[in-house]
């Protein structure tokens, strides 16, 4: 199956449909009246489906066994068909698109089973998903962003040149996925001095977004929150609080780190781990929704 453990975990919904299609009116007529001789076709569905939803992961083989919230079956009776719609929701790290659409098949399956001693015109048609919601592609920023980012590396061994930059690189690497580009790129030694005179230069320099990686631990040497905060307007306790419980979620040492983030003026500044994992899960844990903070900056008033 295909690795999801770096994703974030958020409320997932997915509406799917199937139509099954009938060949006279008078099975209508038997569904409506209930005297179909396997049962109520309805209800019975209704229970395969619920089944079918749950147990998604049994029969599609790179599905992921999924902790499901809700499942809702609901039918519409037409003239010569009937519309079967099921939504799904979770609150996990992946879709559930497929639980949806794997309900609504075996719902309309199980109706052609009950129907086809009475009727050998029935057919399954129309089998699609709908709609979904969830996950990062909605809590991202569809449009293009122009964004001037800068990467501080804060390391004395990566600064003198006795060990070579990952996390950096890994940093710029993600900024790139997004669409963005890093137009600074920075290697400084662990000093508060060198720290803040390389902060104030980028912000004079416009820059919009500055990512600073290394100097967040307890060491002795780990003096980045020490150099940053006292230049911040405004601190933004949530993204420390999400980097710190995603982190922790993967290793027992997140709660170690001391990163921080918030603003100096319209600057906005993360102070992230130095170690390449722990700077690459800092990045998955608030992108692509940290981006938001700029249409909010820019005046976007979430619909109101």
């Amino acid at each position: 199956m295909v690795d999801i453990t770096h994703k974030i975990i958020t409320q997932r919904t997915a509406t799917a449909q199937a139509i099954v299609k009938v060949g006279s009116p008078a099975t209508m007529q038997a569904i409506v009246n209930n005297t179909v001789p396997k049962g109520n076709v309805l209800e019975v569905s209704r229970t395969a489906g619920l089944f079918a939803v749950k147990n998604t992961s049994n029969s599609i083989p790179d599905c992921h066994p999924m902790p499901i919230e809700f499942t809702g079956i609901q039918f519409e009776l037409l003239e010569d068909s009937i519309r079967i719609e099921v939504t799904v929701k979770a609150i996990y790290r992946t879709g559930v698109e497929v639980e949806a659409m794997h309900g609504a098949s075996i719902v309309a399956l199980t109706m052609y089973d009950m129907l086809k001693p009475i009727d050998k015109q029935v057919e399954i048609s129309t089998i699609k998903l709908l709609h979904k919601k969830g996950g990062k592609s909605d809590f991202g920023v569809k449009e293009k962003m122009d964004l001037s980012v800068a990467v501080m590396v804060c390391s004395d061994s990566v600064a003198s040149g006795k060990k070579e930059d990952r996390a950096g690189k890994v940093i710029t690497e993600k900024i790139r996925n997004q669409g963005l580009s890093v137009s600074s790129y920075t290697v400084i030694p662990d000093e508060v001095t060198d720290i803040q005179e390389t902060i104030h230069k980028l912000c004079d320099n416009k820059k919009d977004l500055i990512i600073i990686t290394g100097g967040t631990g307890l060491s002795n040497r780990d003096i980045t929150p020490e150099a940053v905060v006292p230049l911040l307007d405004r601190r933004i306790p949530g993204i420390e609080e999400a980097i710190r419980s995603y982190g922790q979620d993967r290793t027992p040492y997140a709660m170690l780190s001391r990163s921080v983030v918030g603003f100096k003026g319209s600057t906005l500044i993360m102070a992230l781990p130095g170690s390449t994992a722990g700077a690459s899960e800092s990045m998955d844990a608030v992108f692509p929704s940290i981006l938001h903070l700029f249409k909010i900056l820019n005046g976007f008033n979430h619909g109101k």
